[in-house]
């Protein structure tokens, strides 16, 4: 592929970022209309949250409105400076304010670098947010992509800002940058696509553009990167209690389901899920800390007496043993709350997030297909996500079947073929959903001055804490890269940015 990658030409990339002439120019307010202060003198605290008029339906404004949450941070802004918006997407936005601080989120460091402020927005039936008073089925037909990306334009075009002059930052007086990680990542791409003339330019971490429904693939950078022997472990593992449940032993199933303490009772799809839990946990490494459940899980399948196993693992015998252990011990084969999928109350990540999975977004992680290793089983299968995601949760809407809508999704925003203007892509090469953004080994991306694609070292969204790249030489010069590309795209803009 034509990703950028860390190696001399990295540098030689980077002084050619101004090769191309901006497409958009701005209406000017006088600046003697506009305070010559900083407007962060007198606001309250990062860390307030604001509350925002949405539109329930961008489609019908007569539906009314909702009040959506967001935080703001002027503390780096100066006259000219851009405005800088992260939509916090999938999960309560409840400490997202901490982005906006320099030491901490890339946004933040952005702001302080372009002398800009900060939004983060809260999406809509997440956290606080919410159109109304249940997550039903039928409260969630206002739950999509179109309607989070329209929430994000309508919010930048009447937001007035908190501060002195917030009247006179809209996309029409000064540039609008979109900030975001994994699907927030993708809406930064889409809705720079979509709305070139309320978004100027993006920066898009780990950004899954491309709408998938088997999406195996989730798996493939964890077996690639984790320990040597704990993979090997693992796929004989998989291989056996996969031949167990195809062999239709109701003895030998069994006694697998006891070994992992899922009980006589347990669907073969459950083993399956639970068994790839363990594996989950890669997605919360990070480079400068963070959780190391992934790295324990390993540790009891391949530390034997105090000496770790060789390369080719200890063997099956050892690792179902081990593996069986650990599962009881950390209660990893639990069953679920019987209210797991009637509960409509708000506040349920899980739950929105499966509304969006299930009719738009797809990526089911499954194991992969016969003939590739697999980490994980292959009774995992997307029939099986869609049951647990779609039908039980769902039942009047997917009751019957249904798969997303991936094939409209990768039309209406282009997927992997899409090109923006002024997008920054970040990824990193331990990141499980890699083979989802732009720098996936099933396509060829063209990356050019004006669509930057960047790959370090990191995990998921690595690049966007700025602790990481004190500890790691490839995500600092993401991060300073960064900032010189929007540098030098704001420049462009002819906004004159207070030094």
């Amino acid at each position: 592929m034509r990703s950028i990658l860390f190696s001399t030409a990295v540098v030689v990339f980077l002084t050619g970022v101004g090769a191309s002439p901006a497409r958009k120019r701005w209406d000017l307010v006088d600046e003697r209309d506009l305070p010559s202060y900083p407007a962060k003198r007198g606001l309250p605290a990062d860390d307030t949250a604001y509350w925002f008029d949405q539109l329930i339906d961008h489609n019908n404004p007569k539906l009314g409105t909702f009040k959506q949450r967001f935080f703001f941070s002027a503390e780096f802004y100066a006259l000219g400076g851009p405005i800088l918006l992260q939509n916090a997407g999938e999960g309560n936005a409840d400490g997202a304010w901490n982005w906006t601080q320099a030491d901490q989120g890339i946004q933040g460091r952005l702001a302080q670098s372009l002398s800009g402020a900060s939004i983060v927005m809260e999406h809509r039936f997440f956290g606080l947010s919410n159109p109304y008073p249940d997550l039903s089925e039928e409260s969630l037909q206002y739950l999509t992509v179109q309607q989070n990306i329209d929430d994000m334009v309508y919010l930048a075009q009447n937001l007035i800002l908190p501060m002195e002059g917030g009247a006179s930052v809209t996309p029409d007086k000064a540039p609008w940058i979109l900030i975001g990680g994994s699907y927030p990542g993708a809406v930064v791409n889409w809705a720079v696509y979509q709305h070139p003339e309320v978004f100027y330019a993006g920066y898009a971490s780990s950004a899954v553009v491309q709408a998938i429904e088997n999406f195996w693939q989730y798996f493939e950078p964890i077996r690639l990167n984790m320990p040597v022997n704990c993979s090997s472990d693992v796929q004989a593992v998989i291989a056996y209690v996969d031949a167990v449940f195809d062999s239709g032993s109701e003895v030998a199933i069994n006694d697998v389901k006891e070994r992992f303490g899922m009980g006589n009772g347990t669907y073969v799809g459950d083993v399956a899920s639970a068994l790839a839990q363990p594996l989950y946990e890669w997605q919360k490494l990070d480079l400068s800390g963070g959780d190391q459940d992934f790295y324990r899980f390993c540790d009891a399948l391949e530390v034997r007496n105090g000496k770790s196993a060789p390369a080719s693992g200890w063997g099956l015998g050892y690792a179902l043993s081990a593996w069986g252990a650990y599962m009881n011990r950390e209660g990893a084969g639990a069953e679920t709350s019987p209210d797991e999928h009637t509960n409509t109350s708000l506040d349920q990540s899980h739950r929105s997030w499966n509304w969006l999975v299930c009719n738009e977004l797809g990526w089911f992680h499954v194991g992969a297909p016969e003939g590739f290793p697999t980490i994980v089983s292959r009774h995992l299968d997307v029939a099986w996500a869609k049951r647990q995601r779609c039908q039980l949760p769902f039942p009047k809407t997917f009751g019957e079947g249904g798969s997303p809508k991936i094939d409209q999704i990768n039309a209406k925003f282009g997927g992997w073929d899409v090109h923006v203007d002024r997008v920054f892509f970040a990824n990193g090469i331990n990141d499980p959903w890699l083979d989802a953004t732009v720098s996936s080994s099933s396509i060829d991306f063209q990356a050019s001055p004006l669509t930057p694609v960047f790959v370090g070292n990191g995990f998921h969204c690595s690049d966007m804490r700025i602790p990481n790249g004190a500890v790691d030489s490839t995500i600092a010069l993401i991060q300073e890269a960064a900032v010189a590309y929007m540098r030098t795209w704001l420049a462009q803009s002819r906004i004159t940015l207070v030094k």
